[in-house]
Order: C-alpha cells, then structure tokens, then sequence
C-alpha cells in the first residue's frame, strides 16, 4: 500500500483544532476519518439515496440521485486530493456532506423552500448541510449532530468562498449566522485546500454525470453538442475511434475523457498557483486572497460554455420544468399546511414549533420538510389532500 506524504500546506489530523465537544480519538482513525464514516452512517446520507439530483427518483432507476452523486464527487475528490499530497480523508468527508442540506426534488424544492421561507430569514442548501450535521441529526446521547472536526465545518459551510469580504459581511443563511455566534468558523477566510478540491469535484462531477443522464433521457443528441468547445471533439474523437459501439458505449467513453480532462486541468492550474503563492501551511492557505484550487481561464470557459447548453437544453427542458412544477406545488402546499396548522407535524417536529405563522414553527417546518425524501414529500401531500 502506497504511503502519501502530505503537502506542508494540508490538513494534518493530529493539528486539527477539533470538536465543538470533546471527544476521545479513535485508536483506529485520525480525524477526519472519524468526520467521513459519521457522515456515511448518518440518517441524512441515508435520504440522498431518495432525493433528486436533476430527474425525480421515480423518472427511472438509472439516473443520479443526491447519494450517487455525493459518491462520484467523493471518487473524484480523492483523485485529485492525493494527487496534489493533500488529505483525501477530509475531502472525502466534505464531498459526502455537502448535499447533506439538499431538499427533496432537487433545486426545484429548494427555491420553493426558499420562496416559502423569504419572512423567516431564508432557506439556503449549504447553510442547511451545517444545521444537519450540528444539530438535526441525532445519534449521540451527549450532544446534538454528528460533532464533526472544525476543518469539516468549515469546508461545509466555506467551499464556496469567504462569506465576508473586507471586513464586511453580507446576507448570512440562518443556520450558519446562528451557529457561528458560539463556533468561529472565520468567515472571513477561505477554506483549505481539501474543502476547495470538494467544491470543484462537485463541478466537474455535475456537469459531466449530466450530460450523461440527459443524452439517455433523450432531452439532447451528442450531435447537439458539436459546437460546445472540448465536449464536441471528445465525442467525435470517440465516435471516429469506435464507430461501430452503441450510443452507451460513446456516452460512458466521452464522459471519462472530458472527466479526466478537467481534473488535469485542475491539477496543472493547482500546481501553478501553489507555486506562486508558495504557502507553508493551511493557515496560509486560508489567507490568500483567492483560491488555490480551480481551473485554468480556457478551461472555465469551456466549463462556462457547457453550464450555458445545459441551462438551456436540460434544466429548462420541459419535461423536466414539468417535474419542477410539480415538485414547487408540493413543497410549497406541504409549508403552507404546516405553518398554519403545526398540530399537523409529527410530535416531535411540534415540539420545535410555537405559533400558528410564527418564525419558530416556519423553521422547524422548513427543518422537517428539508429532511423529506422525494417519495416521502409526495406521500405527506398525498395525505394533506385527502384531509
């Protein structure tokens, strides 16, 4: 088995700044391999399975879901990671977790939630993620969520970017403004580089699986896609390689190589960065002031360019705006009926509420709604209607 040495500038395990509480290390795990196998173990892993990635979970059974593709930016993830001698455990563990927060029928129920939640300060997936894993997951009789590493709290909730910027901090989620009152998480900084690989897996992970899933729902042909710089030679290169293989086969070969592709892409725009900005150790990491992880300019034009087709041949093709319609319809019923009459929640979920239209009980409905899976939510109004 290879040993990899870590970069001076990774996240070493025994430097983590650990658990909100305090905890006996594992004798058999370090850290953040303790933060990837709560995140495996959770209930709210267990969900993704049920949950939409772009089709809902009943469109067909060969389509990603939010676990399979937490799994395939988890595989990504680790690539890259190791490849750059970083710490792939907290990769790992970040990509697993960071759909955590995601509601049921994808993007489409989250921006009804969001719709539902504009009075009681918002509803937003990322800030969502941190709320499961601090406290809605129970597990533990000593405290409230999983008590993940500091690291991984921070890569939750900062793998996108600081959320403040000169000193000046912007609309803050709920959840992640309540949290950091008592858990400076320095909002201010940027992430590690194993929360940043996380973030870009995630693209690449995206966009490509989409394209897959889109060319076998039949909203595109791969002649669609000739234009696109990058995705129409891959696909003629397969094409005049293997010209007698099924449309399978050429999908599962261009979708490899343009994976492949921008993770190398990813590595040499890494590895130039890193050079330049010569970091010493992670702190210096979070204080540069860009990221250290991302693509070269010709490869985020290409991801530009690919994110454009997708918008306008997937994400706002009809069937699946159908789908979306639906699922606002539901999500958005499901609030309404809650929030005004919370007898209506499960005992424990009334518990967390108070008033009929109070913010209290709109969060602790936008908490237990968050929660549901595609087919729960269309069981749960399945029963509101016959009511």
């Amino acid at each position: 088995m290879d040993i990899i040495e870590f970069a001076p500038y990774a996240s070493f395990p025994h430097l983590s700044r650990g658990r909100l509480h305090r905890e006996e290390e594992s004798p058999t795990r370090t850290t953040f391999q303790r933060d990837r196998d709560r995140i495996i173990h959770s209930t709210g892993f267990r969900r993704l399975e049920y949950k939409t990635q772009v089709f809902v979970n009943h469109e067909g059974d060969h389509y990603r879901t939010r676990l399979t593709h937490s799994l395939e930016v988890a595989q990504i993830a680790r690539s890259i990671a190791r490849s750059l001698q970083l710490n792939e455990d907290l990769s790992e563990a970040l990509a697993l977790a960071h759909d955590l927060g995601h509601t049921p029928f994808g993007h489409a129920g989250e921006h009804a939630l969001s719709k539902m939640m504009e009075n009681f300060g918002g509803f937003d997936h990322n800030a969502q993620s941190l709320a499961v894993v601090t406290r809605l997951e129970r597990c533990y009789p000593g405290f409230e969520g999983l008590n993940l590493t500091w690291e991984t709290l921070e890569g939750l909730v900062k793998h996108n970017g600081p959320l403040v910027m000169d000193g000046k901090r912007g609309f803050l989620p709920y959840h992640i403004k309540d949290f950091v009152r008592n858990y400076d998480l320095e909002l201010h900084t940027f992430a590690s580089a194993e929360a940043q690989v996380a973030a870009l897996a995630d693209d690449i992970a995206y966009n490509n699986h989409d394209i897959d899933d889109g060319l076998r729902a039949e909203l595109f042909e791969i002649k669609d896609m000739s234009e696109l710089p990058l995705v129409g030679r891959i696909f003629s290169s397969v094409e005049e390689e293997y010209p007698n293989i099924d449309t399978s086969l050429i999908i599962h070969e261009a979708v490899r190589r343009l994976i492949g592709d921008m993770v190398s892409d990813c590595l040499a725009e890494t590895e130039n960065r890193l050079k330049q900005s010569a970091p010493k150790t992670v702190t210096d990491i979070r204080n540069l002031n860009c990221p250290v992880v991302g693509f070269s300019d010709d490869m985020i034009d290409i991801d530009r360019s690919l994110k454009e087709f997708l918008f306008e041949n997937m994400y706002r093709h009809e069937k699946v705006n159908t789908m979306t319609r639906e699922a606002s319809k539901i999500v958005c019923r499901l609030f309404e009926e809650f929030i005004n009459d919370p007898t209506k929640l499960p005992k424990e979920w009334q518990a967390k509420s108070d008033i009929k239209g109070g913010e209290i009980t709109a969060r602790a409905v936008a908490d237990y709604i968050a929660g549901m899976t595609d087919r729960f939510a269309y069981v749960e109004h399945a029963k509101l209607i016959k009511t």
